[in-house]
């Protein structure tokens, strides 16, 4: 089955050059020049992933990003403009699951978006080989086949990044587990995000668990060496 992925950036000249790079690959593309026109978009044809600028008119991507996470987990990637951190950060703890700095290379652009949307696939995929058991520890469940995540029966959103961040941090308590480790475990061996990019996303997840207990507090932070999962 052919991947649909949206194109969200009012730089026409990226629009045609990426989406030539994605057809050329074999995804089926979508192409929108504003947030607005994009919410619009999705909202009737929806997507296996969405990679959107951050920078746009009448809706930018942190407010598109925000929209979308109302009613749906999409595997997001944010272009954001070089050097600008804050954005990084801002998207991140959004919900984005990875962002790539402009100029970009398309190359690494189509295998961020493979490893995303293999991670989404096996995620999802009930009939997959191998398929992984639900995981318990405690108040917490995770179920990777139907990516559902409960604390104390209660349901807690997570993107295809913050699940597998927390099974890999679940599946070992007490164990700790460094930034390259939880790389490898929510991106794949062979792509590289720093070490903030991971720090995000571990900040997030915690508040979508507090958001369902204020008094959750079993991700740990070894500060210099990495996180763990405190069980009971």
């Amino acid at each position: 089955m052919t991947n649909k992925i949206a194109l969200v950036d009012d730089d026409r000249n990226i629009l045609t050059s990426v989406s030539i790079t994605l057809e050329a690959e074999g995804y089926q593309v979508d192409c929108y020049n504003d947030g607005a026109e994009a919410l619009k978009g999705l909202t009737a044809k929806p997507v296996d992933l969405a990679i959107l600028d951050i920078k746009m008119p009448r809706m930018d991507g942190m407010e598109l990003l925000a929209n979308l996470r109302r009613t749906s987990n999409l595997p997001v990637i944010f272009l954001t403009s070089k050097d600008d951190e804050i954005d990084e950060a801002l998207g991140l703890r959004m919900g984005a699951d990875d962002y790539i700095t402009k100029p970009f290379s398309q190359r690494l652009l189509i295998e961020r978006i493979r490893a995303l949307l293999r991670r989404a696939e096996l995620a999802r995929d009930a009939d997959a080989p191998g398929k992984e058991q639900v995981v318990q520890r405690g108040d917490l469940v995770l179920d990777p086949i139907r990516h559902l995540c409960t604390w104390r029966g209660l349901p807690v959103e997570l993107t295809v990044t913050e699940f597998l961040l927390l099974k890999a941090l679940a599946m070992r308590p007490g164990h700790v587990k460094n930034r390259d480790q939880l790389m490898d475990a929510a991106y794949g061996e062979n792509i590289y995000v720093d070490d903030r990019t991971i720090d995000s996303h571990i900040k997030r997840l915690r508040k979508k668990l507090r958001g369902v207990d204020p008094e959750f507090n079993h991700i740990e932070t070894l500060y210099g060496v990495g996180y763990r999962y405190r069980e009971g």
